[in-house]
């Protein structure tokens, strides 16, 4: 991978993703490489900003008082978030790197790690509410930069794996619904574990 596009995916992705998106066309970046140099990167923030806010500030539930927890809960909680962002990286890029035939679409896993990167980006940046975690606080935040992350989903496809729109289009929307299903699936999983007492205990 050359240094053009790291430079890109590093400083200028948040505020020109476009120009990254079209970088990506005349290159041909080391999935690793992106993985390993930009992505764990941004992967890290979340459960740090999350632990260091509920750490100092608890966890703000609709309840008067906040929720407050041992260190070592939220480090476990923590390392799960993080865990779970990072697989939730790496398979939709697999996922997309997959629909790639299907669509006609460049079938360079690199790319695709990238592309997925460019568009996770904002999410992550914006995670920087949970230096405060109160669920309005964060919803108010994280709702409009997902709809910010699809859009650059759906604007970036077409560019980055250079594919007519409309074929973009859909494997965007397959993609979205990918991830649909999977935070449902996360979400069934987590509670169901969490009932049989596989978790931290909250304390209430």
């Amino acid at each position: 991978m050359s240094n053009s596009i790291y430079s890109f995916l590093l400083f200028k992705a948040l505020y020109a993703p476009k120009a990254a998106f079209a970088r990506l066309v005349a290159e041909d970046p080391a999935p690793l490489r992106i993985l390993f140099r930009y992505s764990l990167w941004l992967l890290l923030l979340p459960p740090l900003f999350s632990f260091v806010g509920a750490s100092q500030f608890g966890w703000r539930l609709g309840a008067t008082e906040p929720l407050f927890m041992e260190n070592e809960a939220l480090a476990l909680i923590s390392i799960g978030y993080f865990c779970i962002l990072f697989f939730g990286l790496v398979t939709t890029a697999l996922i997309s790197r997959w629909m790639a035939d299907t669509y006609g679409a460049n079938a360079s896993f690199g790319r695709h790690v990238a592309l997925i990167t460019i568009v996770g980006e904002p999410l992550a940046v914006a995670s920087v509410a949970h230096l405060f975690p109160d669920v309005f606080l964060n919803a108010l935040v994280l709702i409009p930069t997902t709809i910010w992350a699809m859009y650059l989903l759906y604007t970036g496809i077409p560019l980055a794996l250079d594919i007519p729109p409309e074929r973009g289009m859909l494997m965007a929307s397959s993609l979205v619904g990918w991830l649909l299903v999977a935070a449902v699936s996360l979400l069934g999983i987590s509670m169901s574990l969490w009932t049989l007492g596989v978790g931290p205990l909250l304390g209430v």
